[in-house]
């Protein structure tokens, strides 16, 4: 990207005054968005560099205030894919770090380890994470970033919101606030509790037979 950082246009994509999440821009601005560069995301040669990445923010993530916290891998390639490609990398990398994570933690008990489960959350170091993929050709104009990338976002500060009474609102915000930037809500958004979680994950278009490809080993 010329003479700017990869880290730095993505902080730069998370902050735009329209960019609809508004959690991920409350992030930035709390200089909670961590960010780490990777090579190739077709490749395992750093998944376990990211897992350790991953271990030292969920422990970041653990001793603060709970509030808008997440860690992004950005890979530098593959720089031409499309949707179908990317998803297919998203569970080849998400299977490769759990496979890794399992041989040291087991599963957060708070939520389910069956991607079909509507309780289900991806986790690292015993923490749910919601994922968010990432990348140029995305059907949705929300995750189309330059790089293929996935932002983890702890589980636990959506329940610490819902805990306060400002989950609902904060829903309703970024619904909307997507609608005006992306001309249509996510057809795959659900709300937890109601359908897997994992059909969120590439932002891509799924019909209701899906299966997820994910294979848990520490549930």
């Amino acid at each position: 990207m010329d003479s700017v950082t990869i880290e730095e246009a993505y902080r730069s994509f998370l902050s735009s005054r329209d960019y609809p999440c508004v959690g991920a821009r409350a992030a930035v601005a709390a200089g909670h968005i961590s960010c780490l560069e990777a090579a190739d995301m077709n490749s395992d040669a750093d998944d376990r560099r990211i897992l350790e990445y991953l271990y030292d923010f969920v422990d970041q993530y653990r001793s603060g205030d709970g509030k808008y916290y997440s860690a992004a891998i950005v890979y530098r390639q593959p720089t031409v894919l499309t949707e179908a490609v990317y998803e297919d990398l998203l569970w080849k990398r998400l299977q490769g770090l759990h496979d890794l994570d399992a041989k040291y933690y087991s599963y957060d008990p708070r939520v389910q380890f069956n991607p079909s489960s509507p309780d289900f959350s991806f986790s690292i170091k015993k923490e749910a994470m919601f994922i968010i993929g990432l990348h140029p050709e995305s059907s949705r104009k929300a995750r189309r970033f330059a790089y293929p990338a996935l932002a983890f976002n702890p589980h636990g500060q959506f329940e610490v919101l819902k805990e306060s009474g400002k989950y609902e609102n904060f829903k309703h915000t970024v619904r909307e606030r997507d609608l005006r930037y992306s001309g249509s809500i996510n057809p795959m958004l659900r709300d937890f509790g109601t359908a897997s979680e994992a059909s969120q994950y590439s932002g891509k278009f799924y019909t209701e037979d899906w299966v997820c490809p994910l294979k848990i080993h520490n549930g």
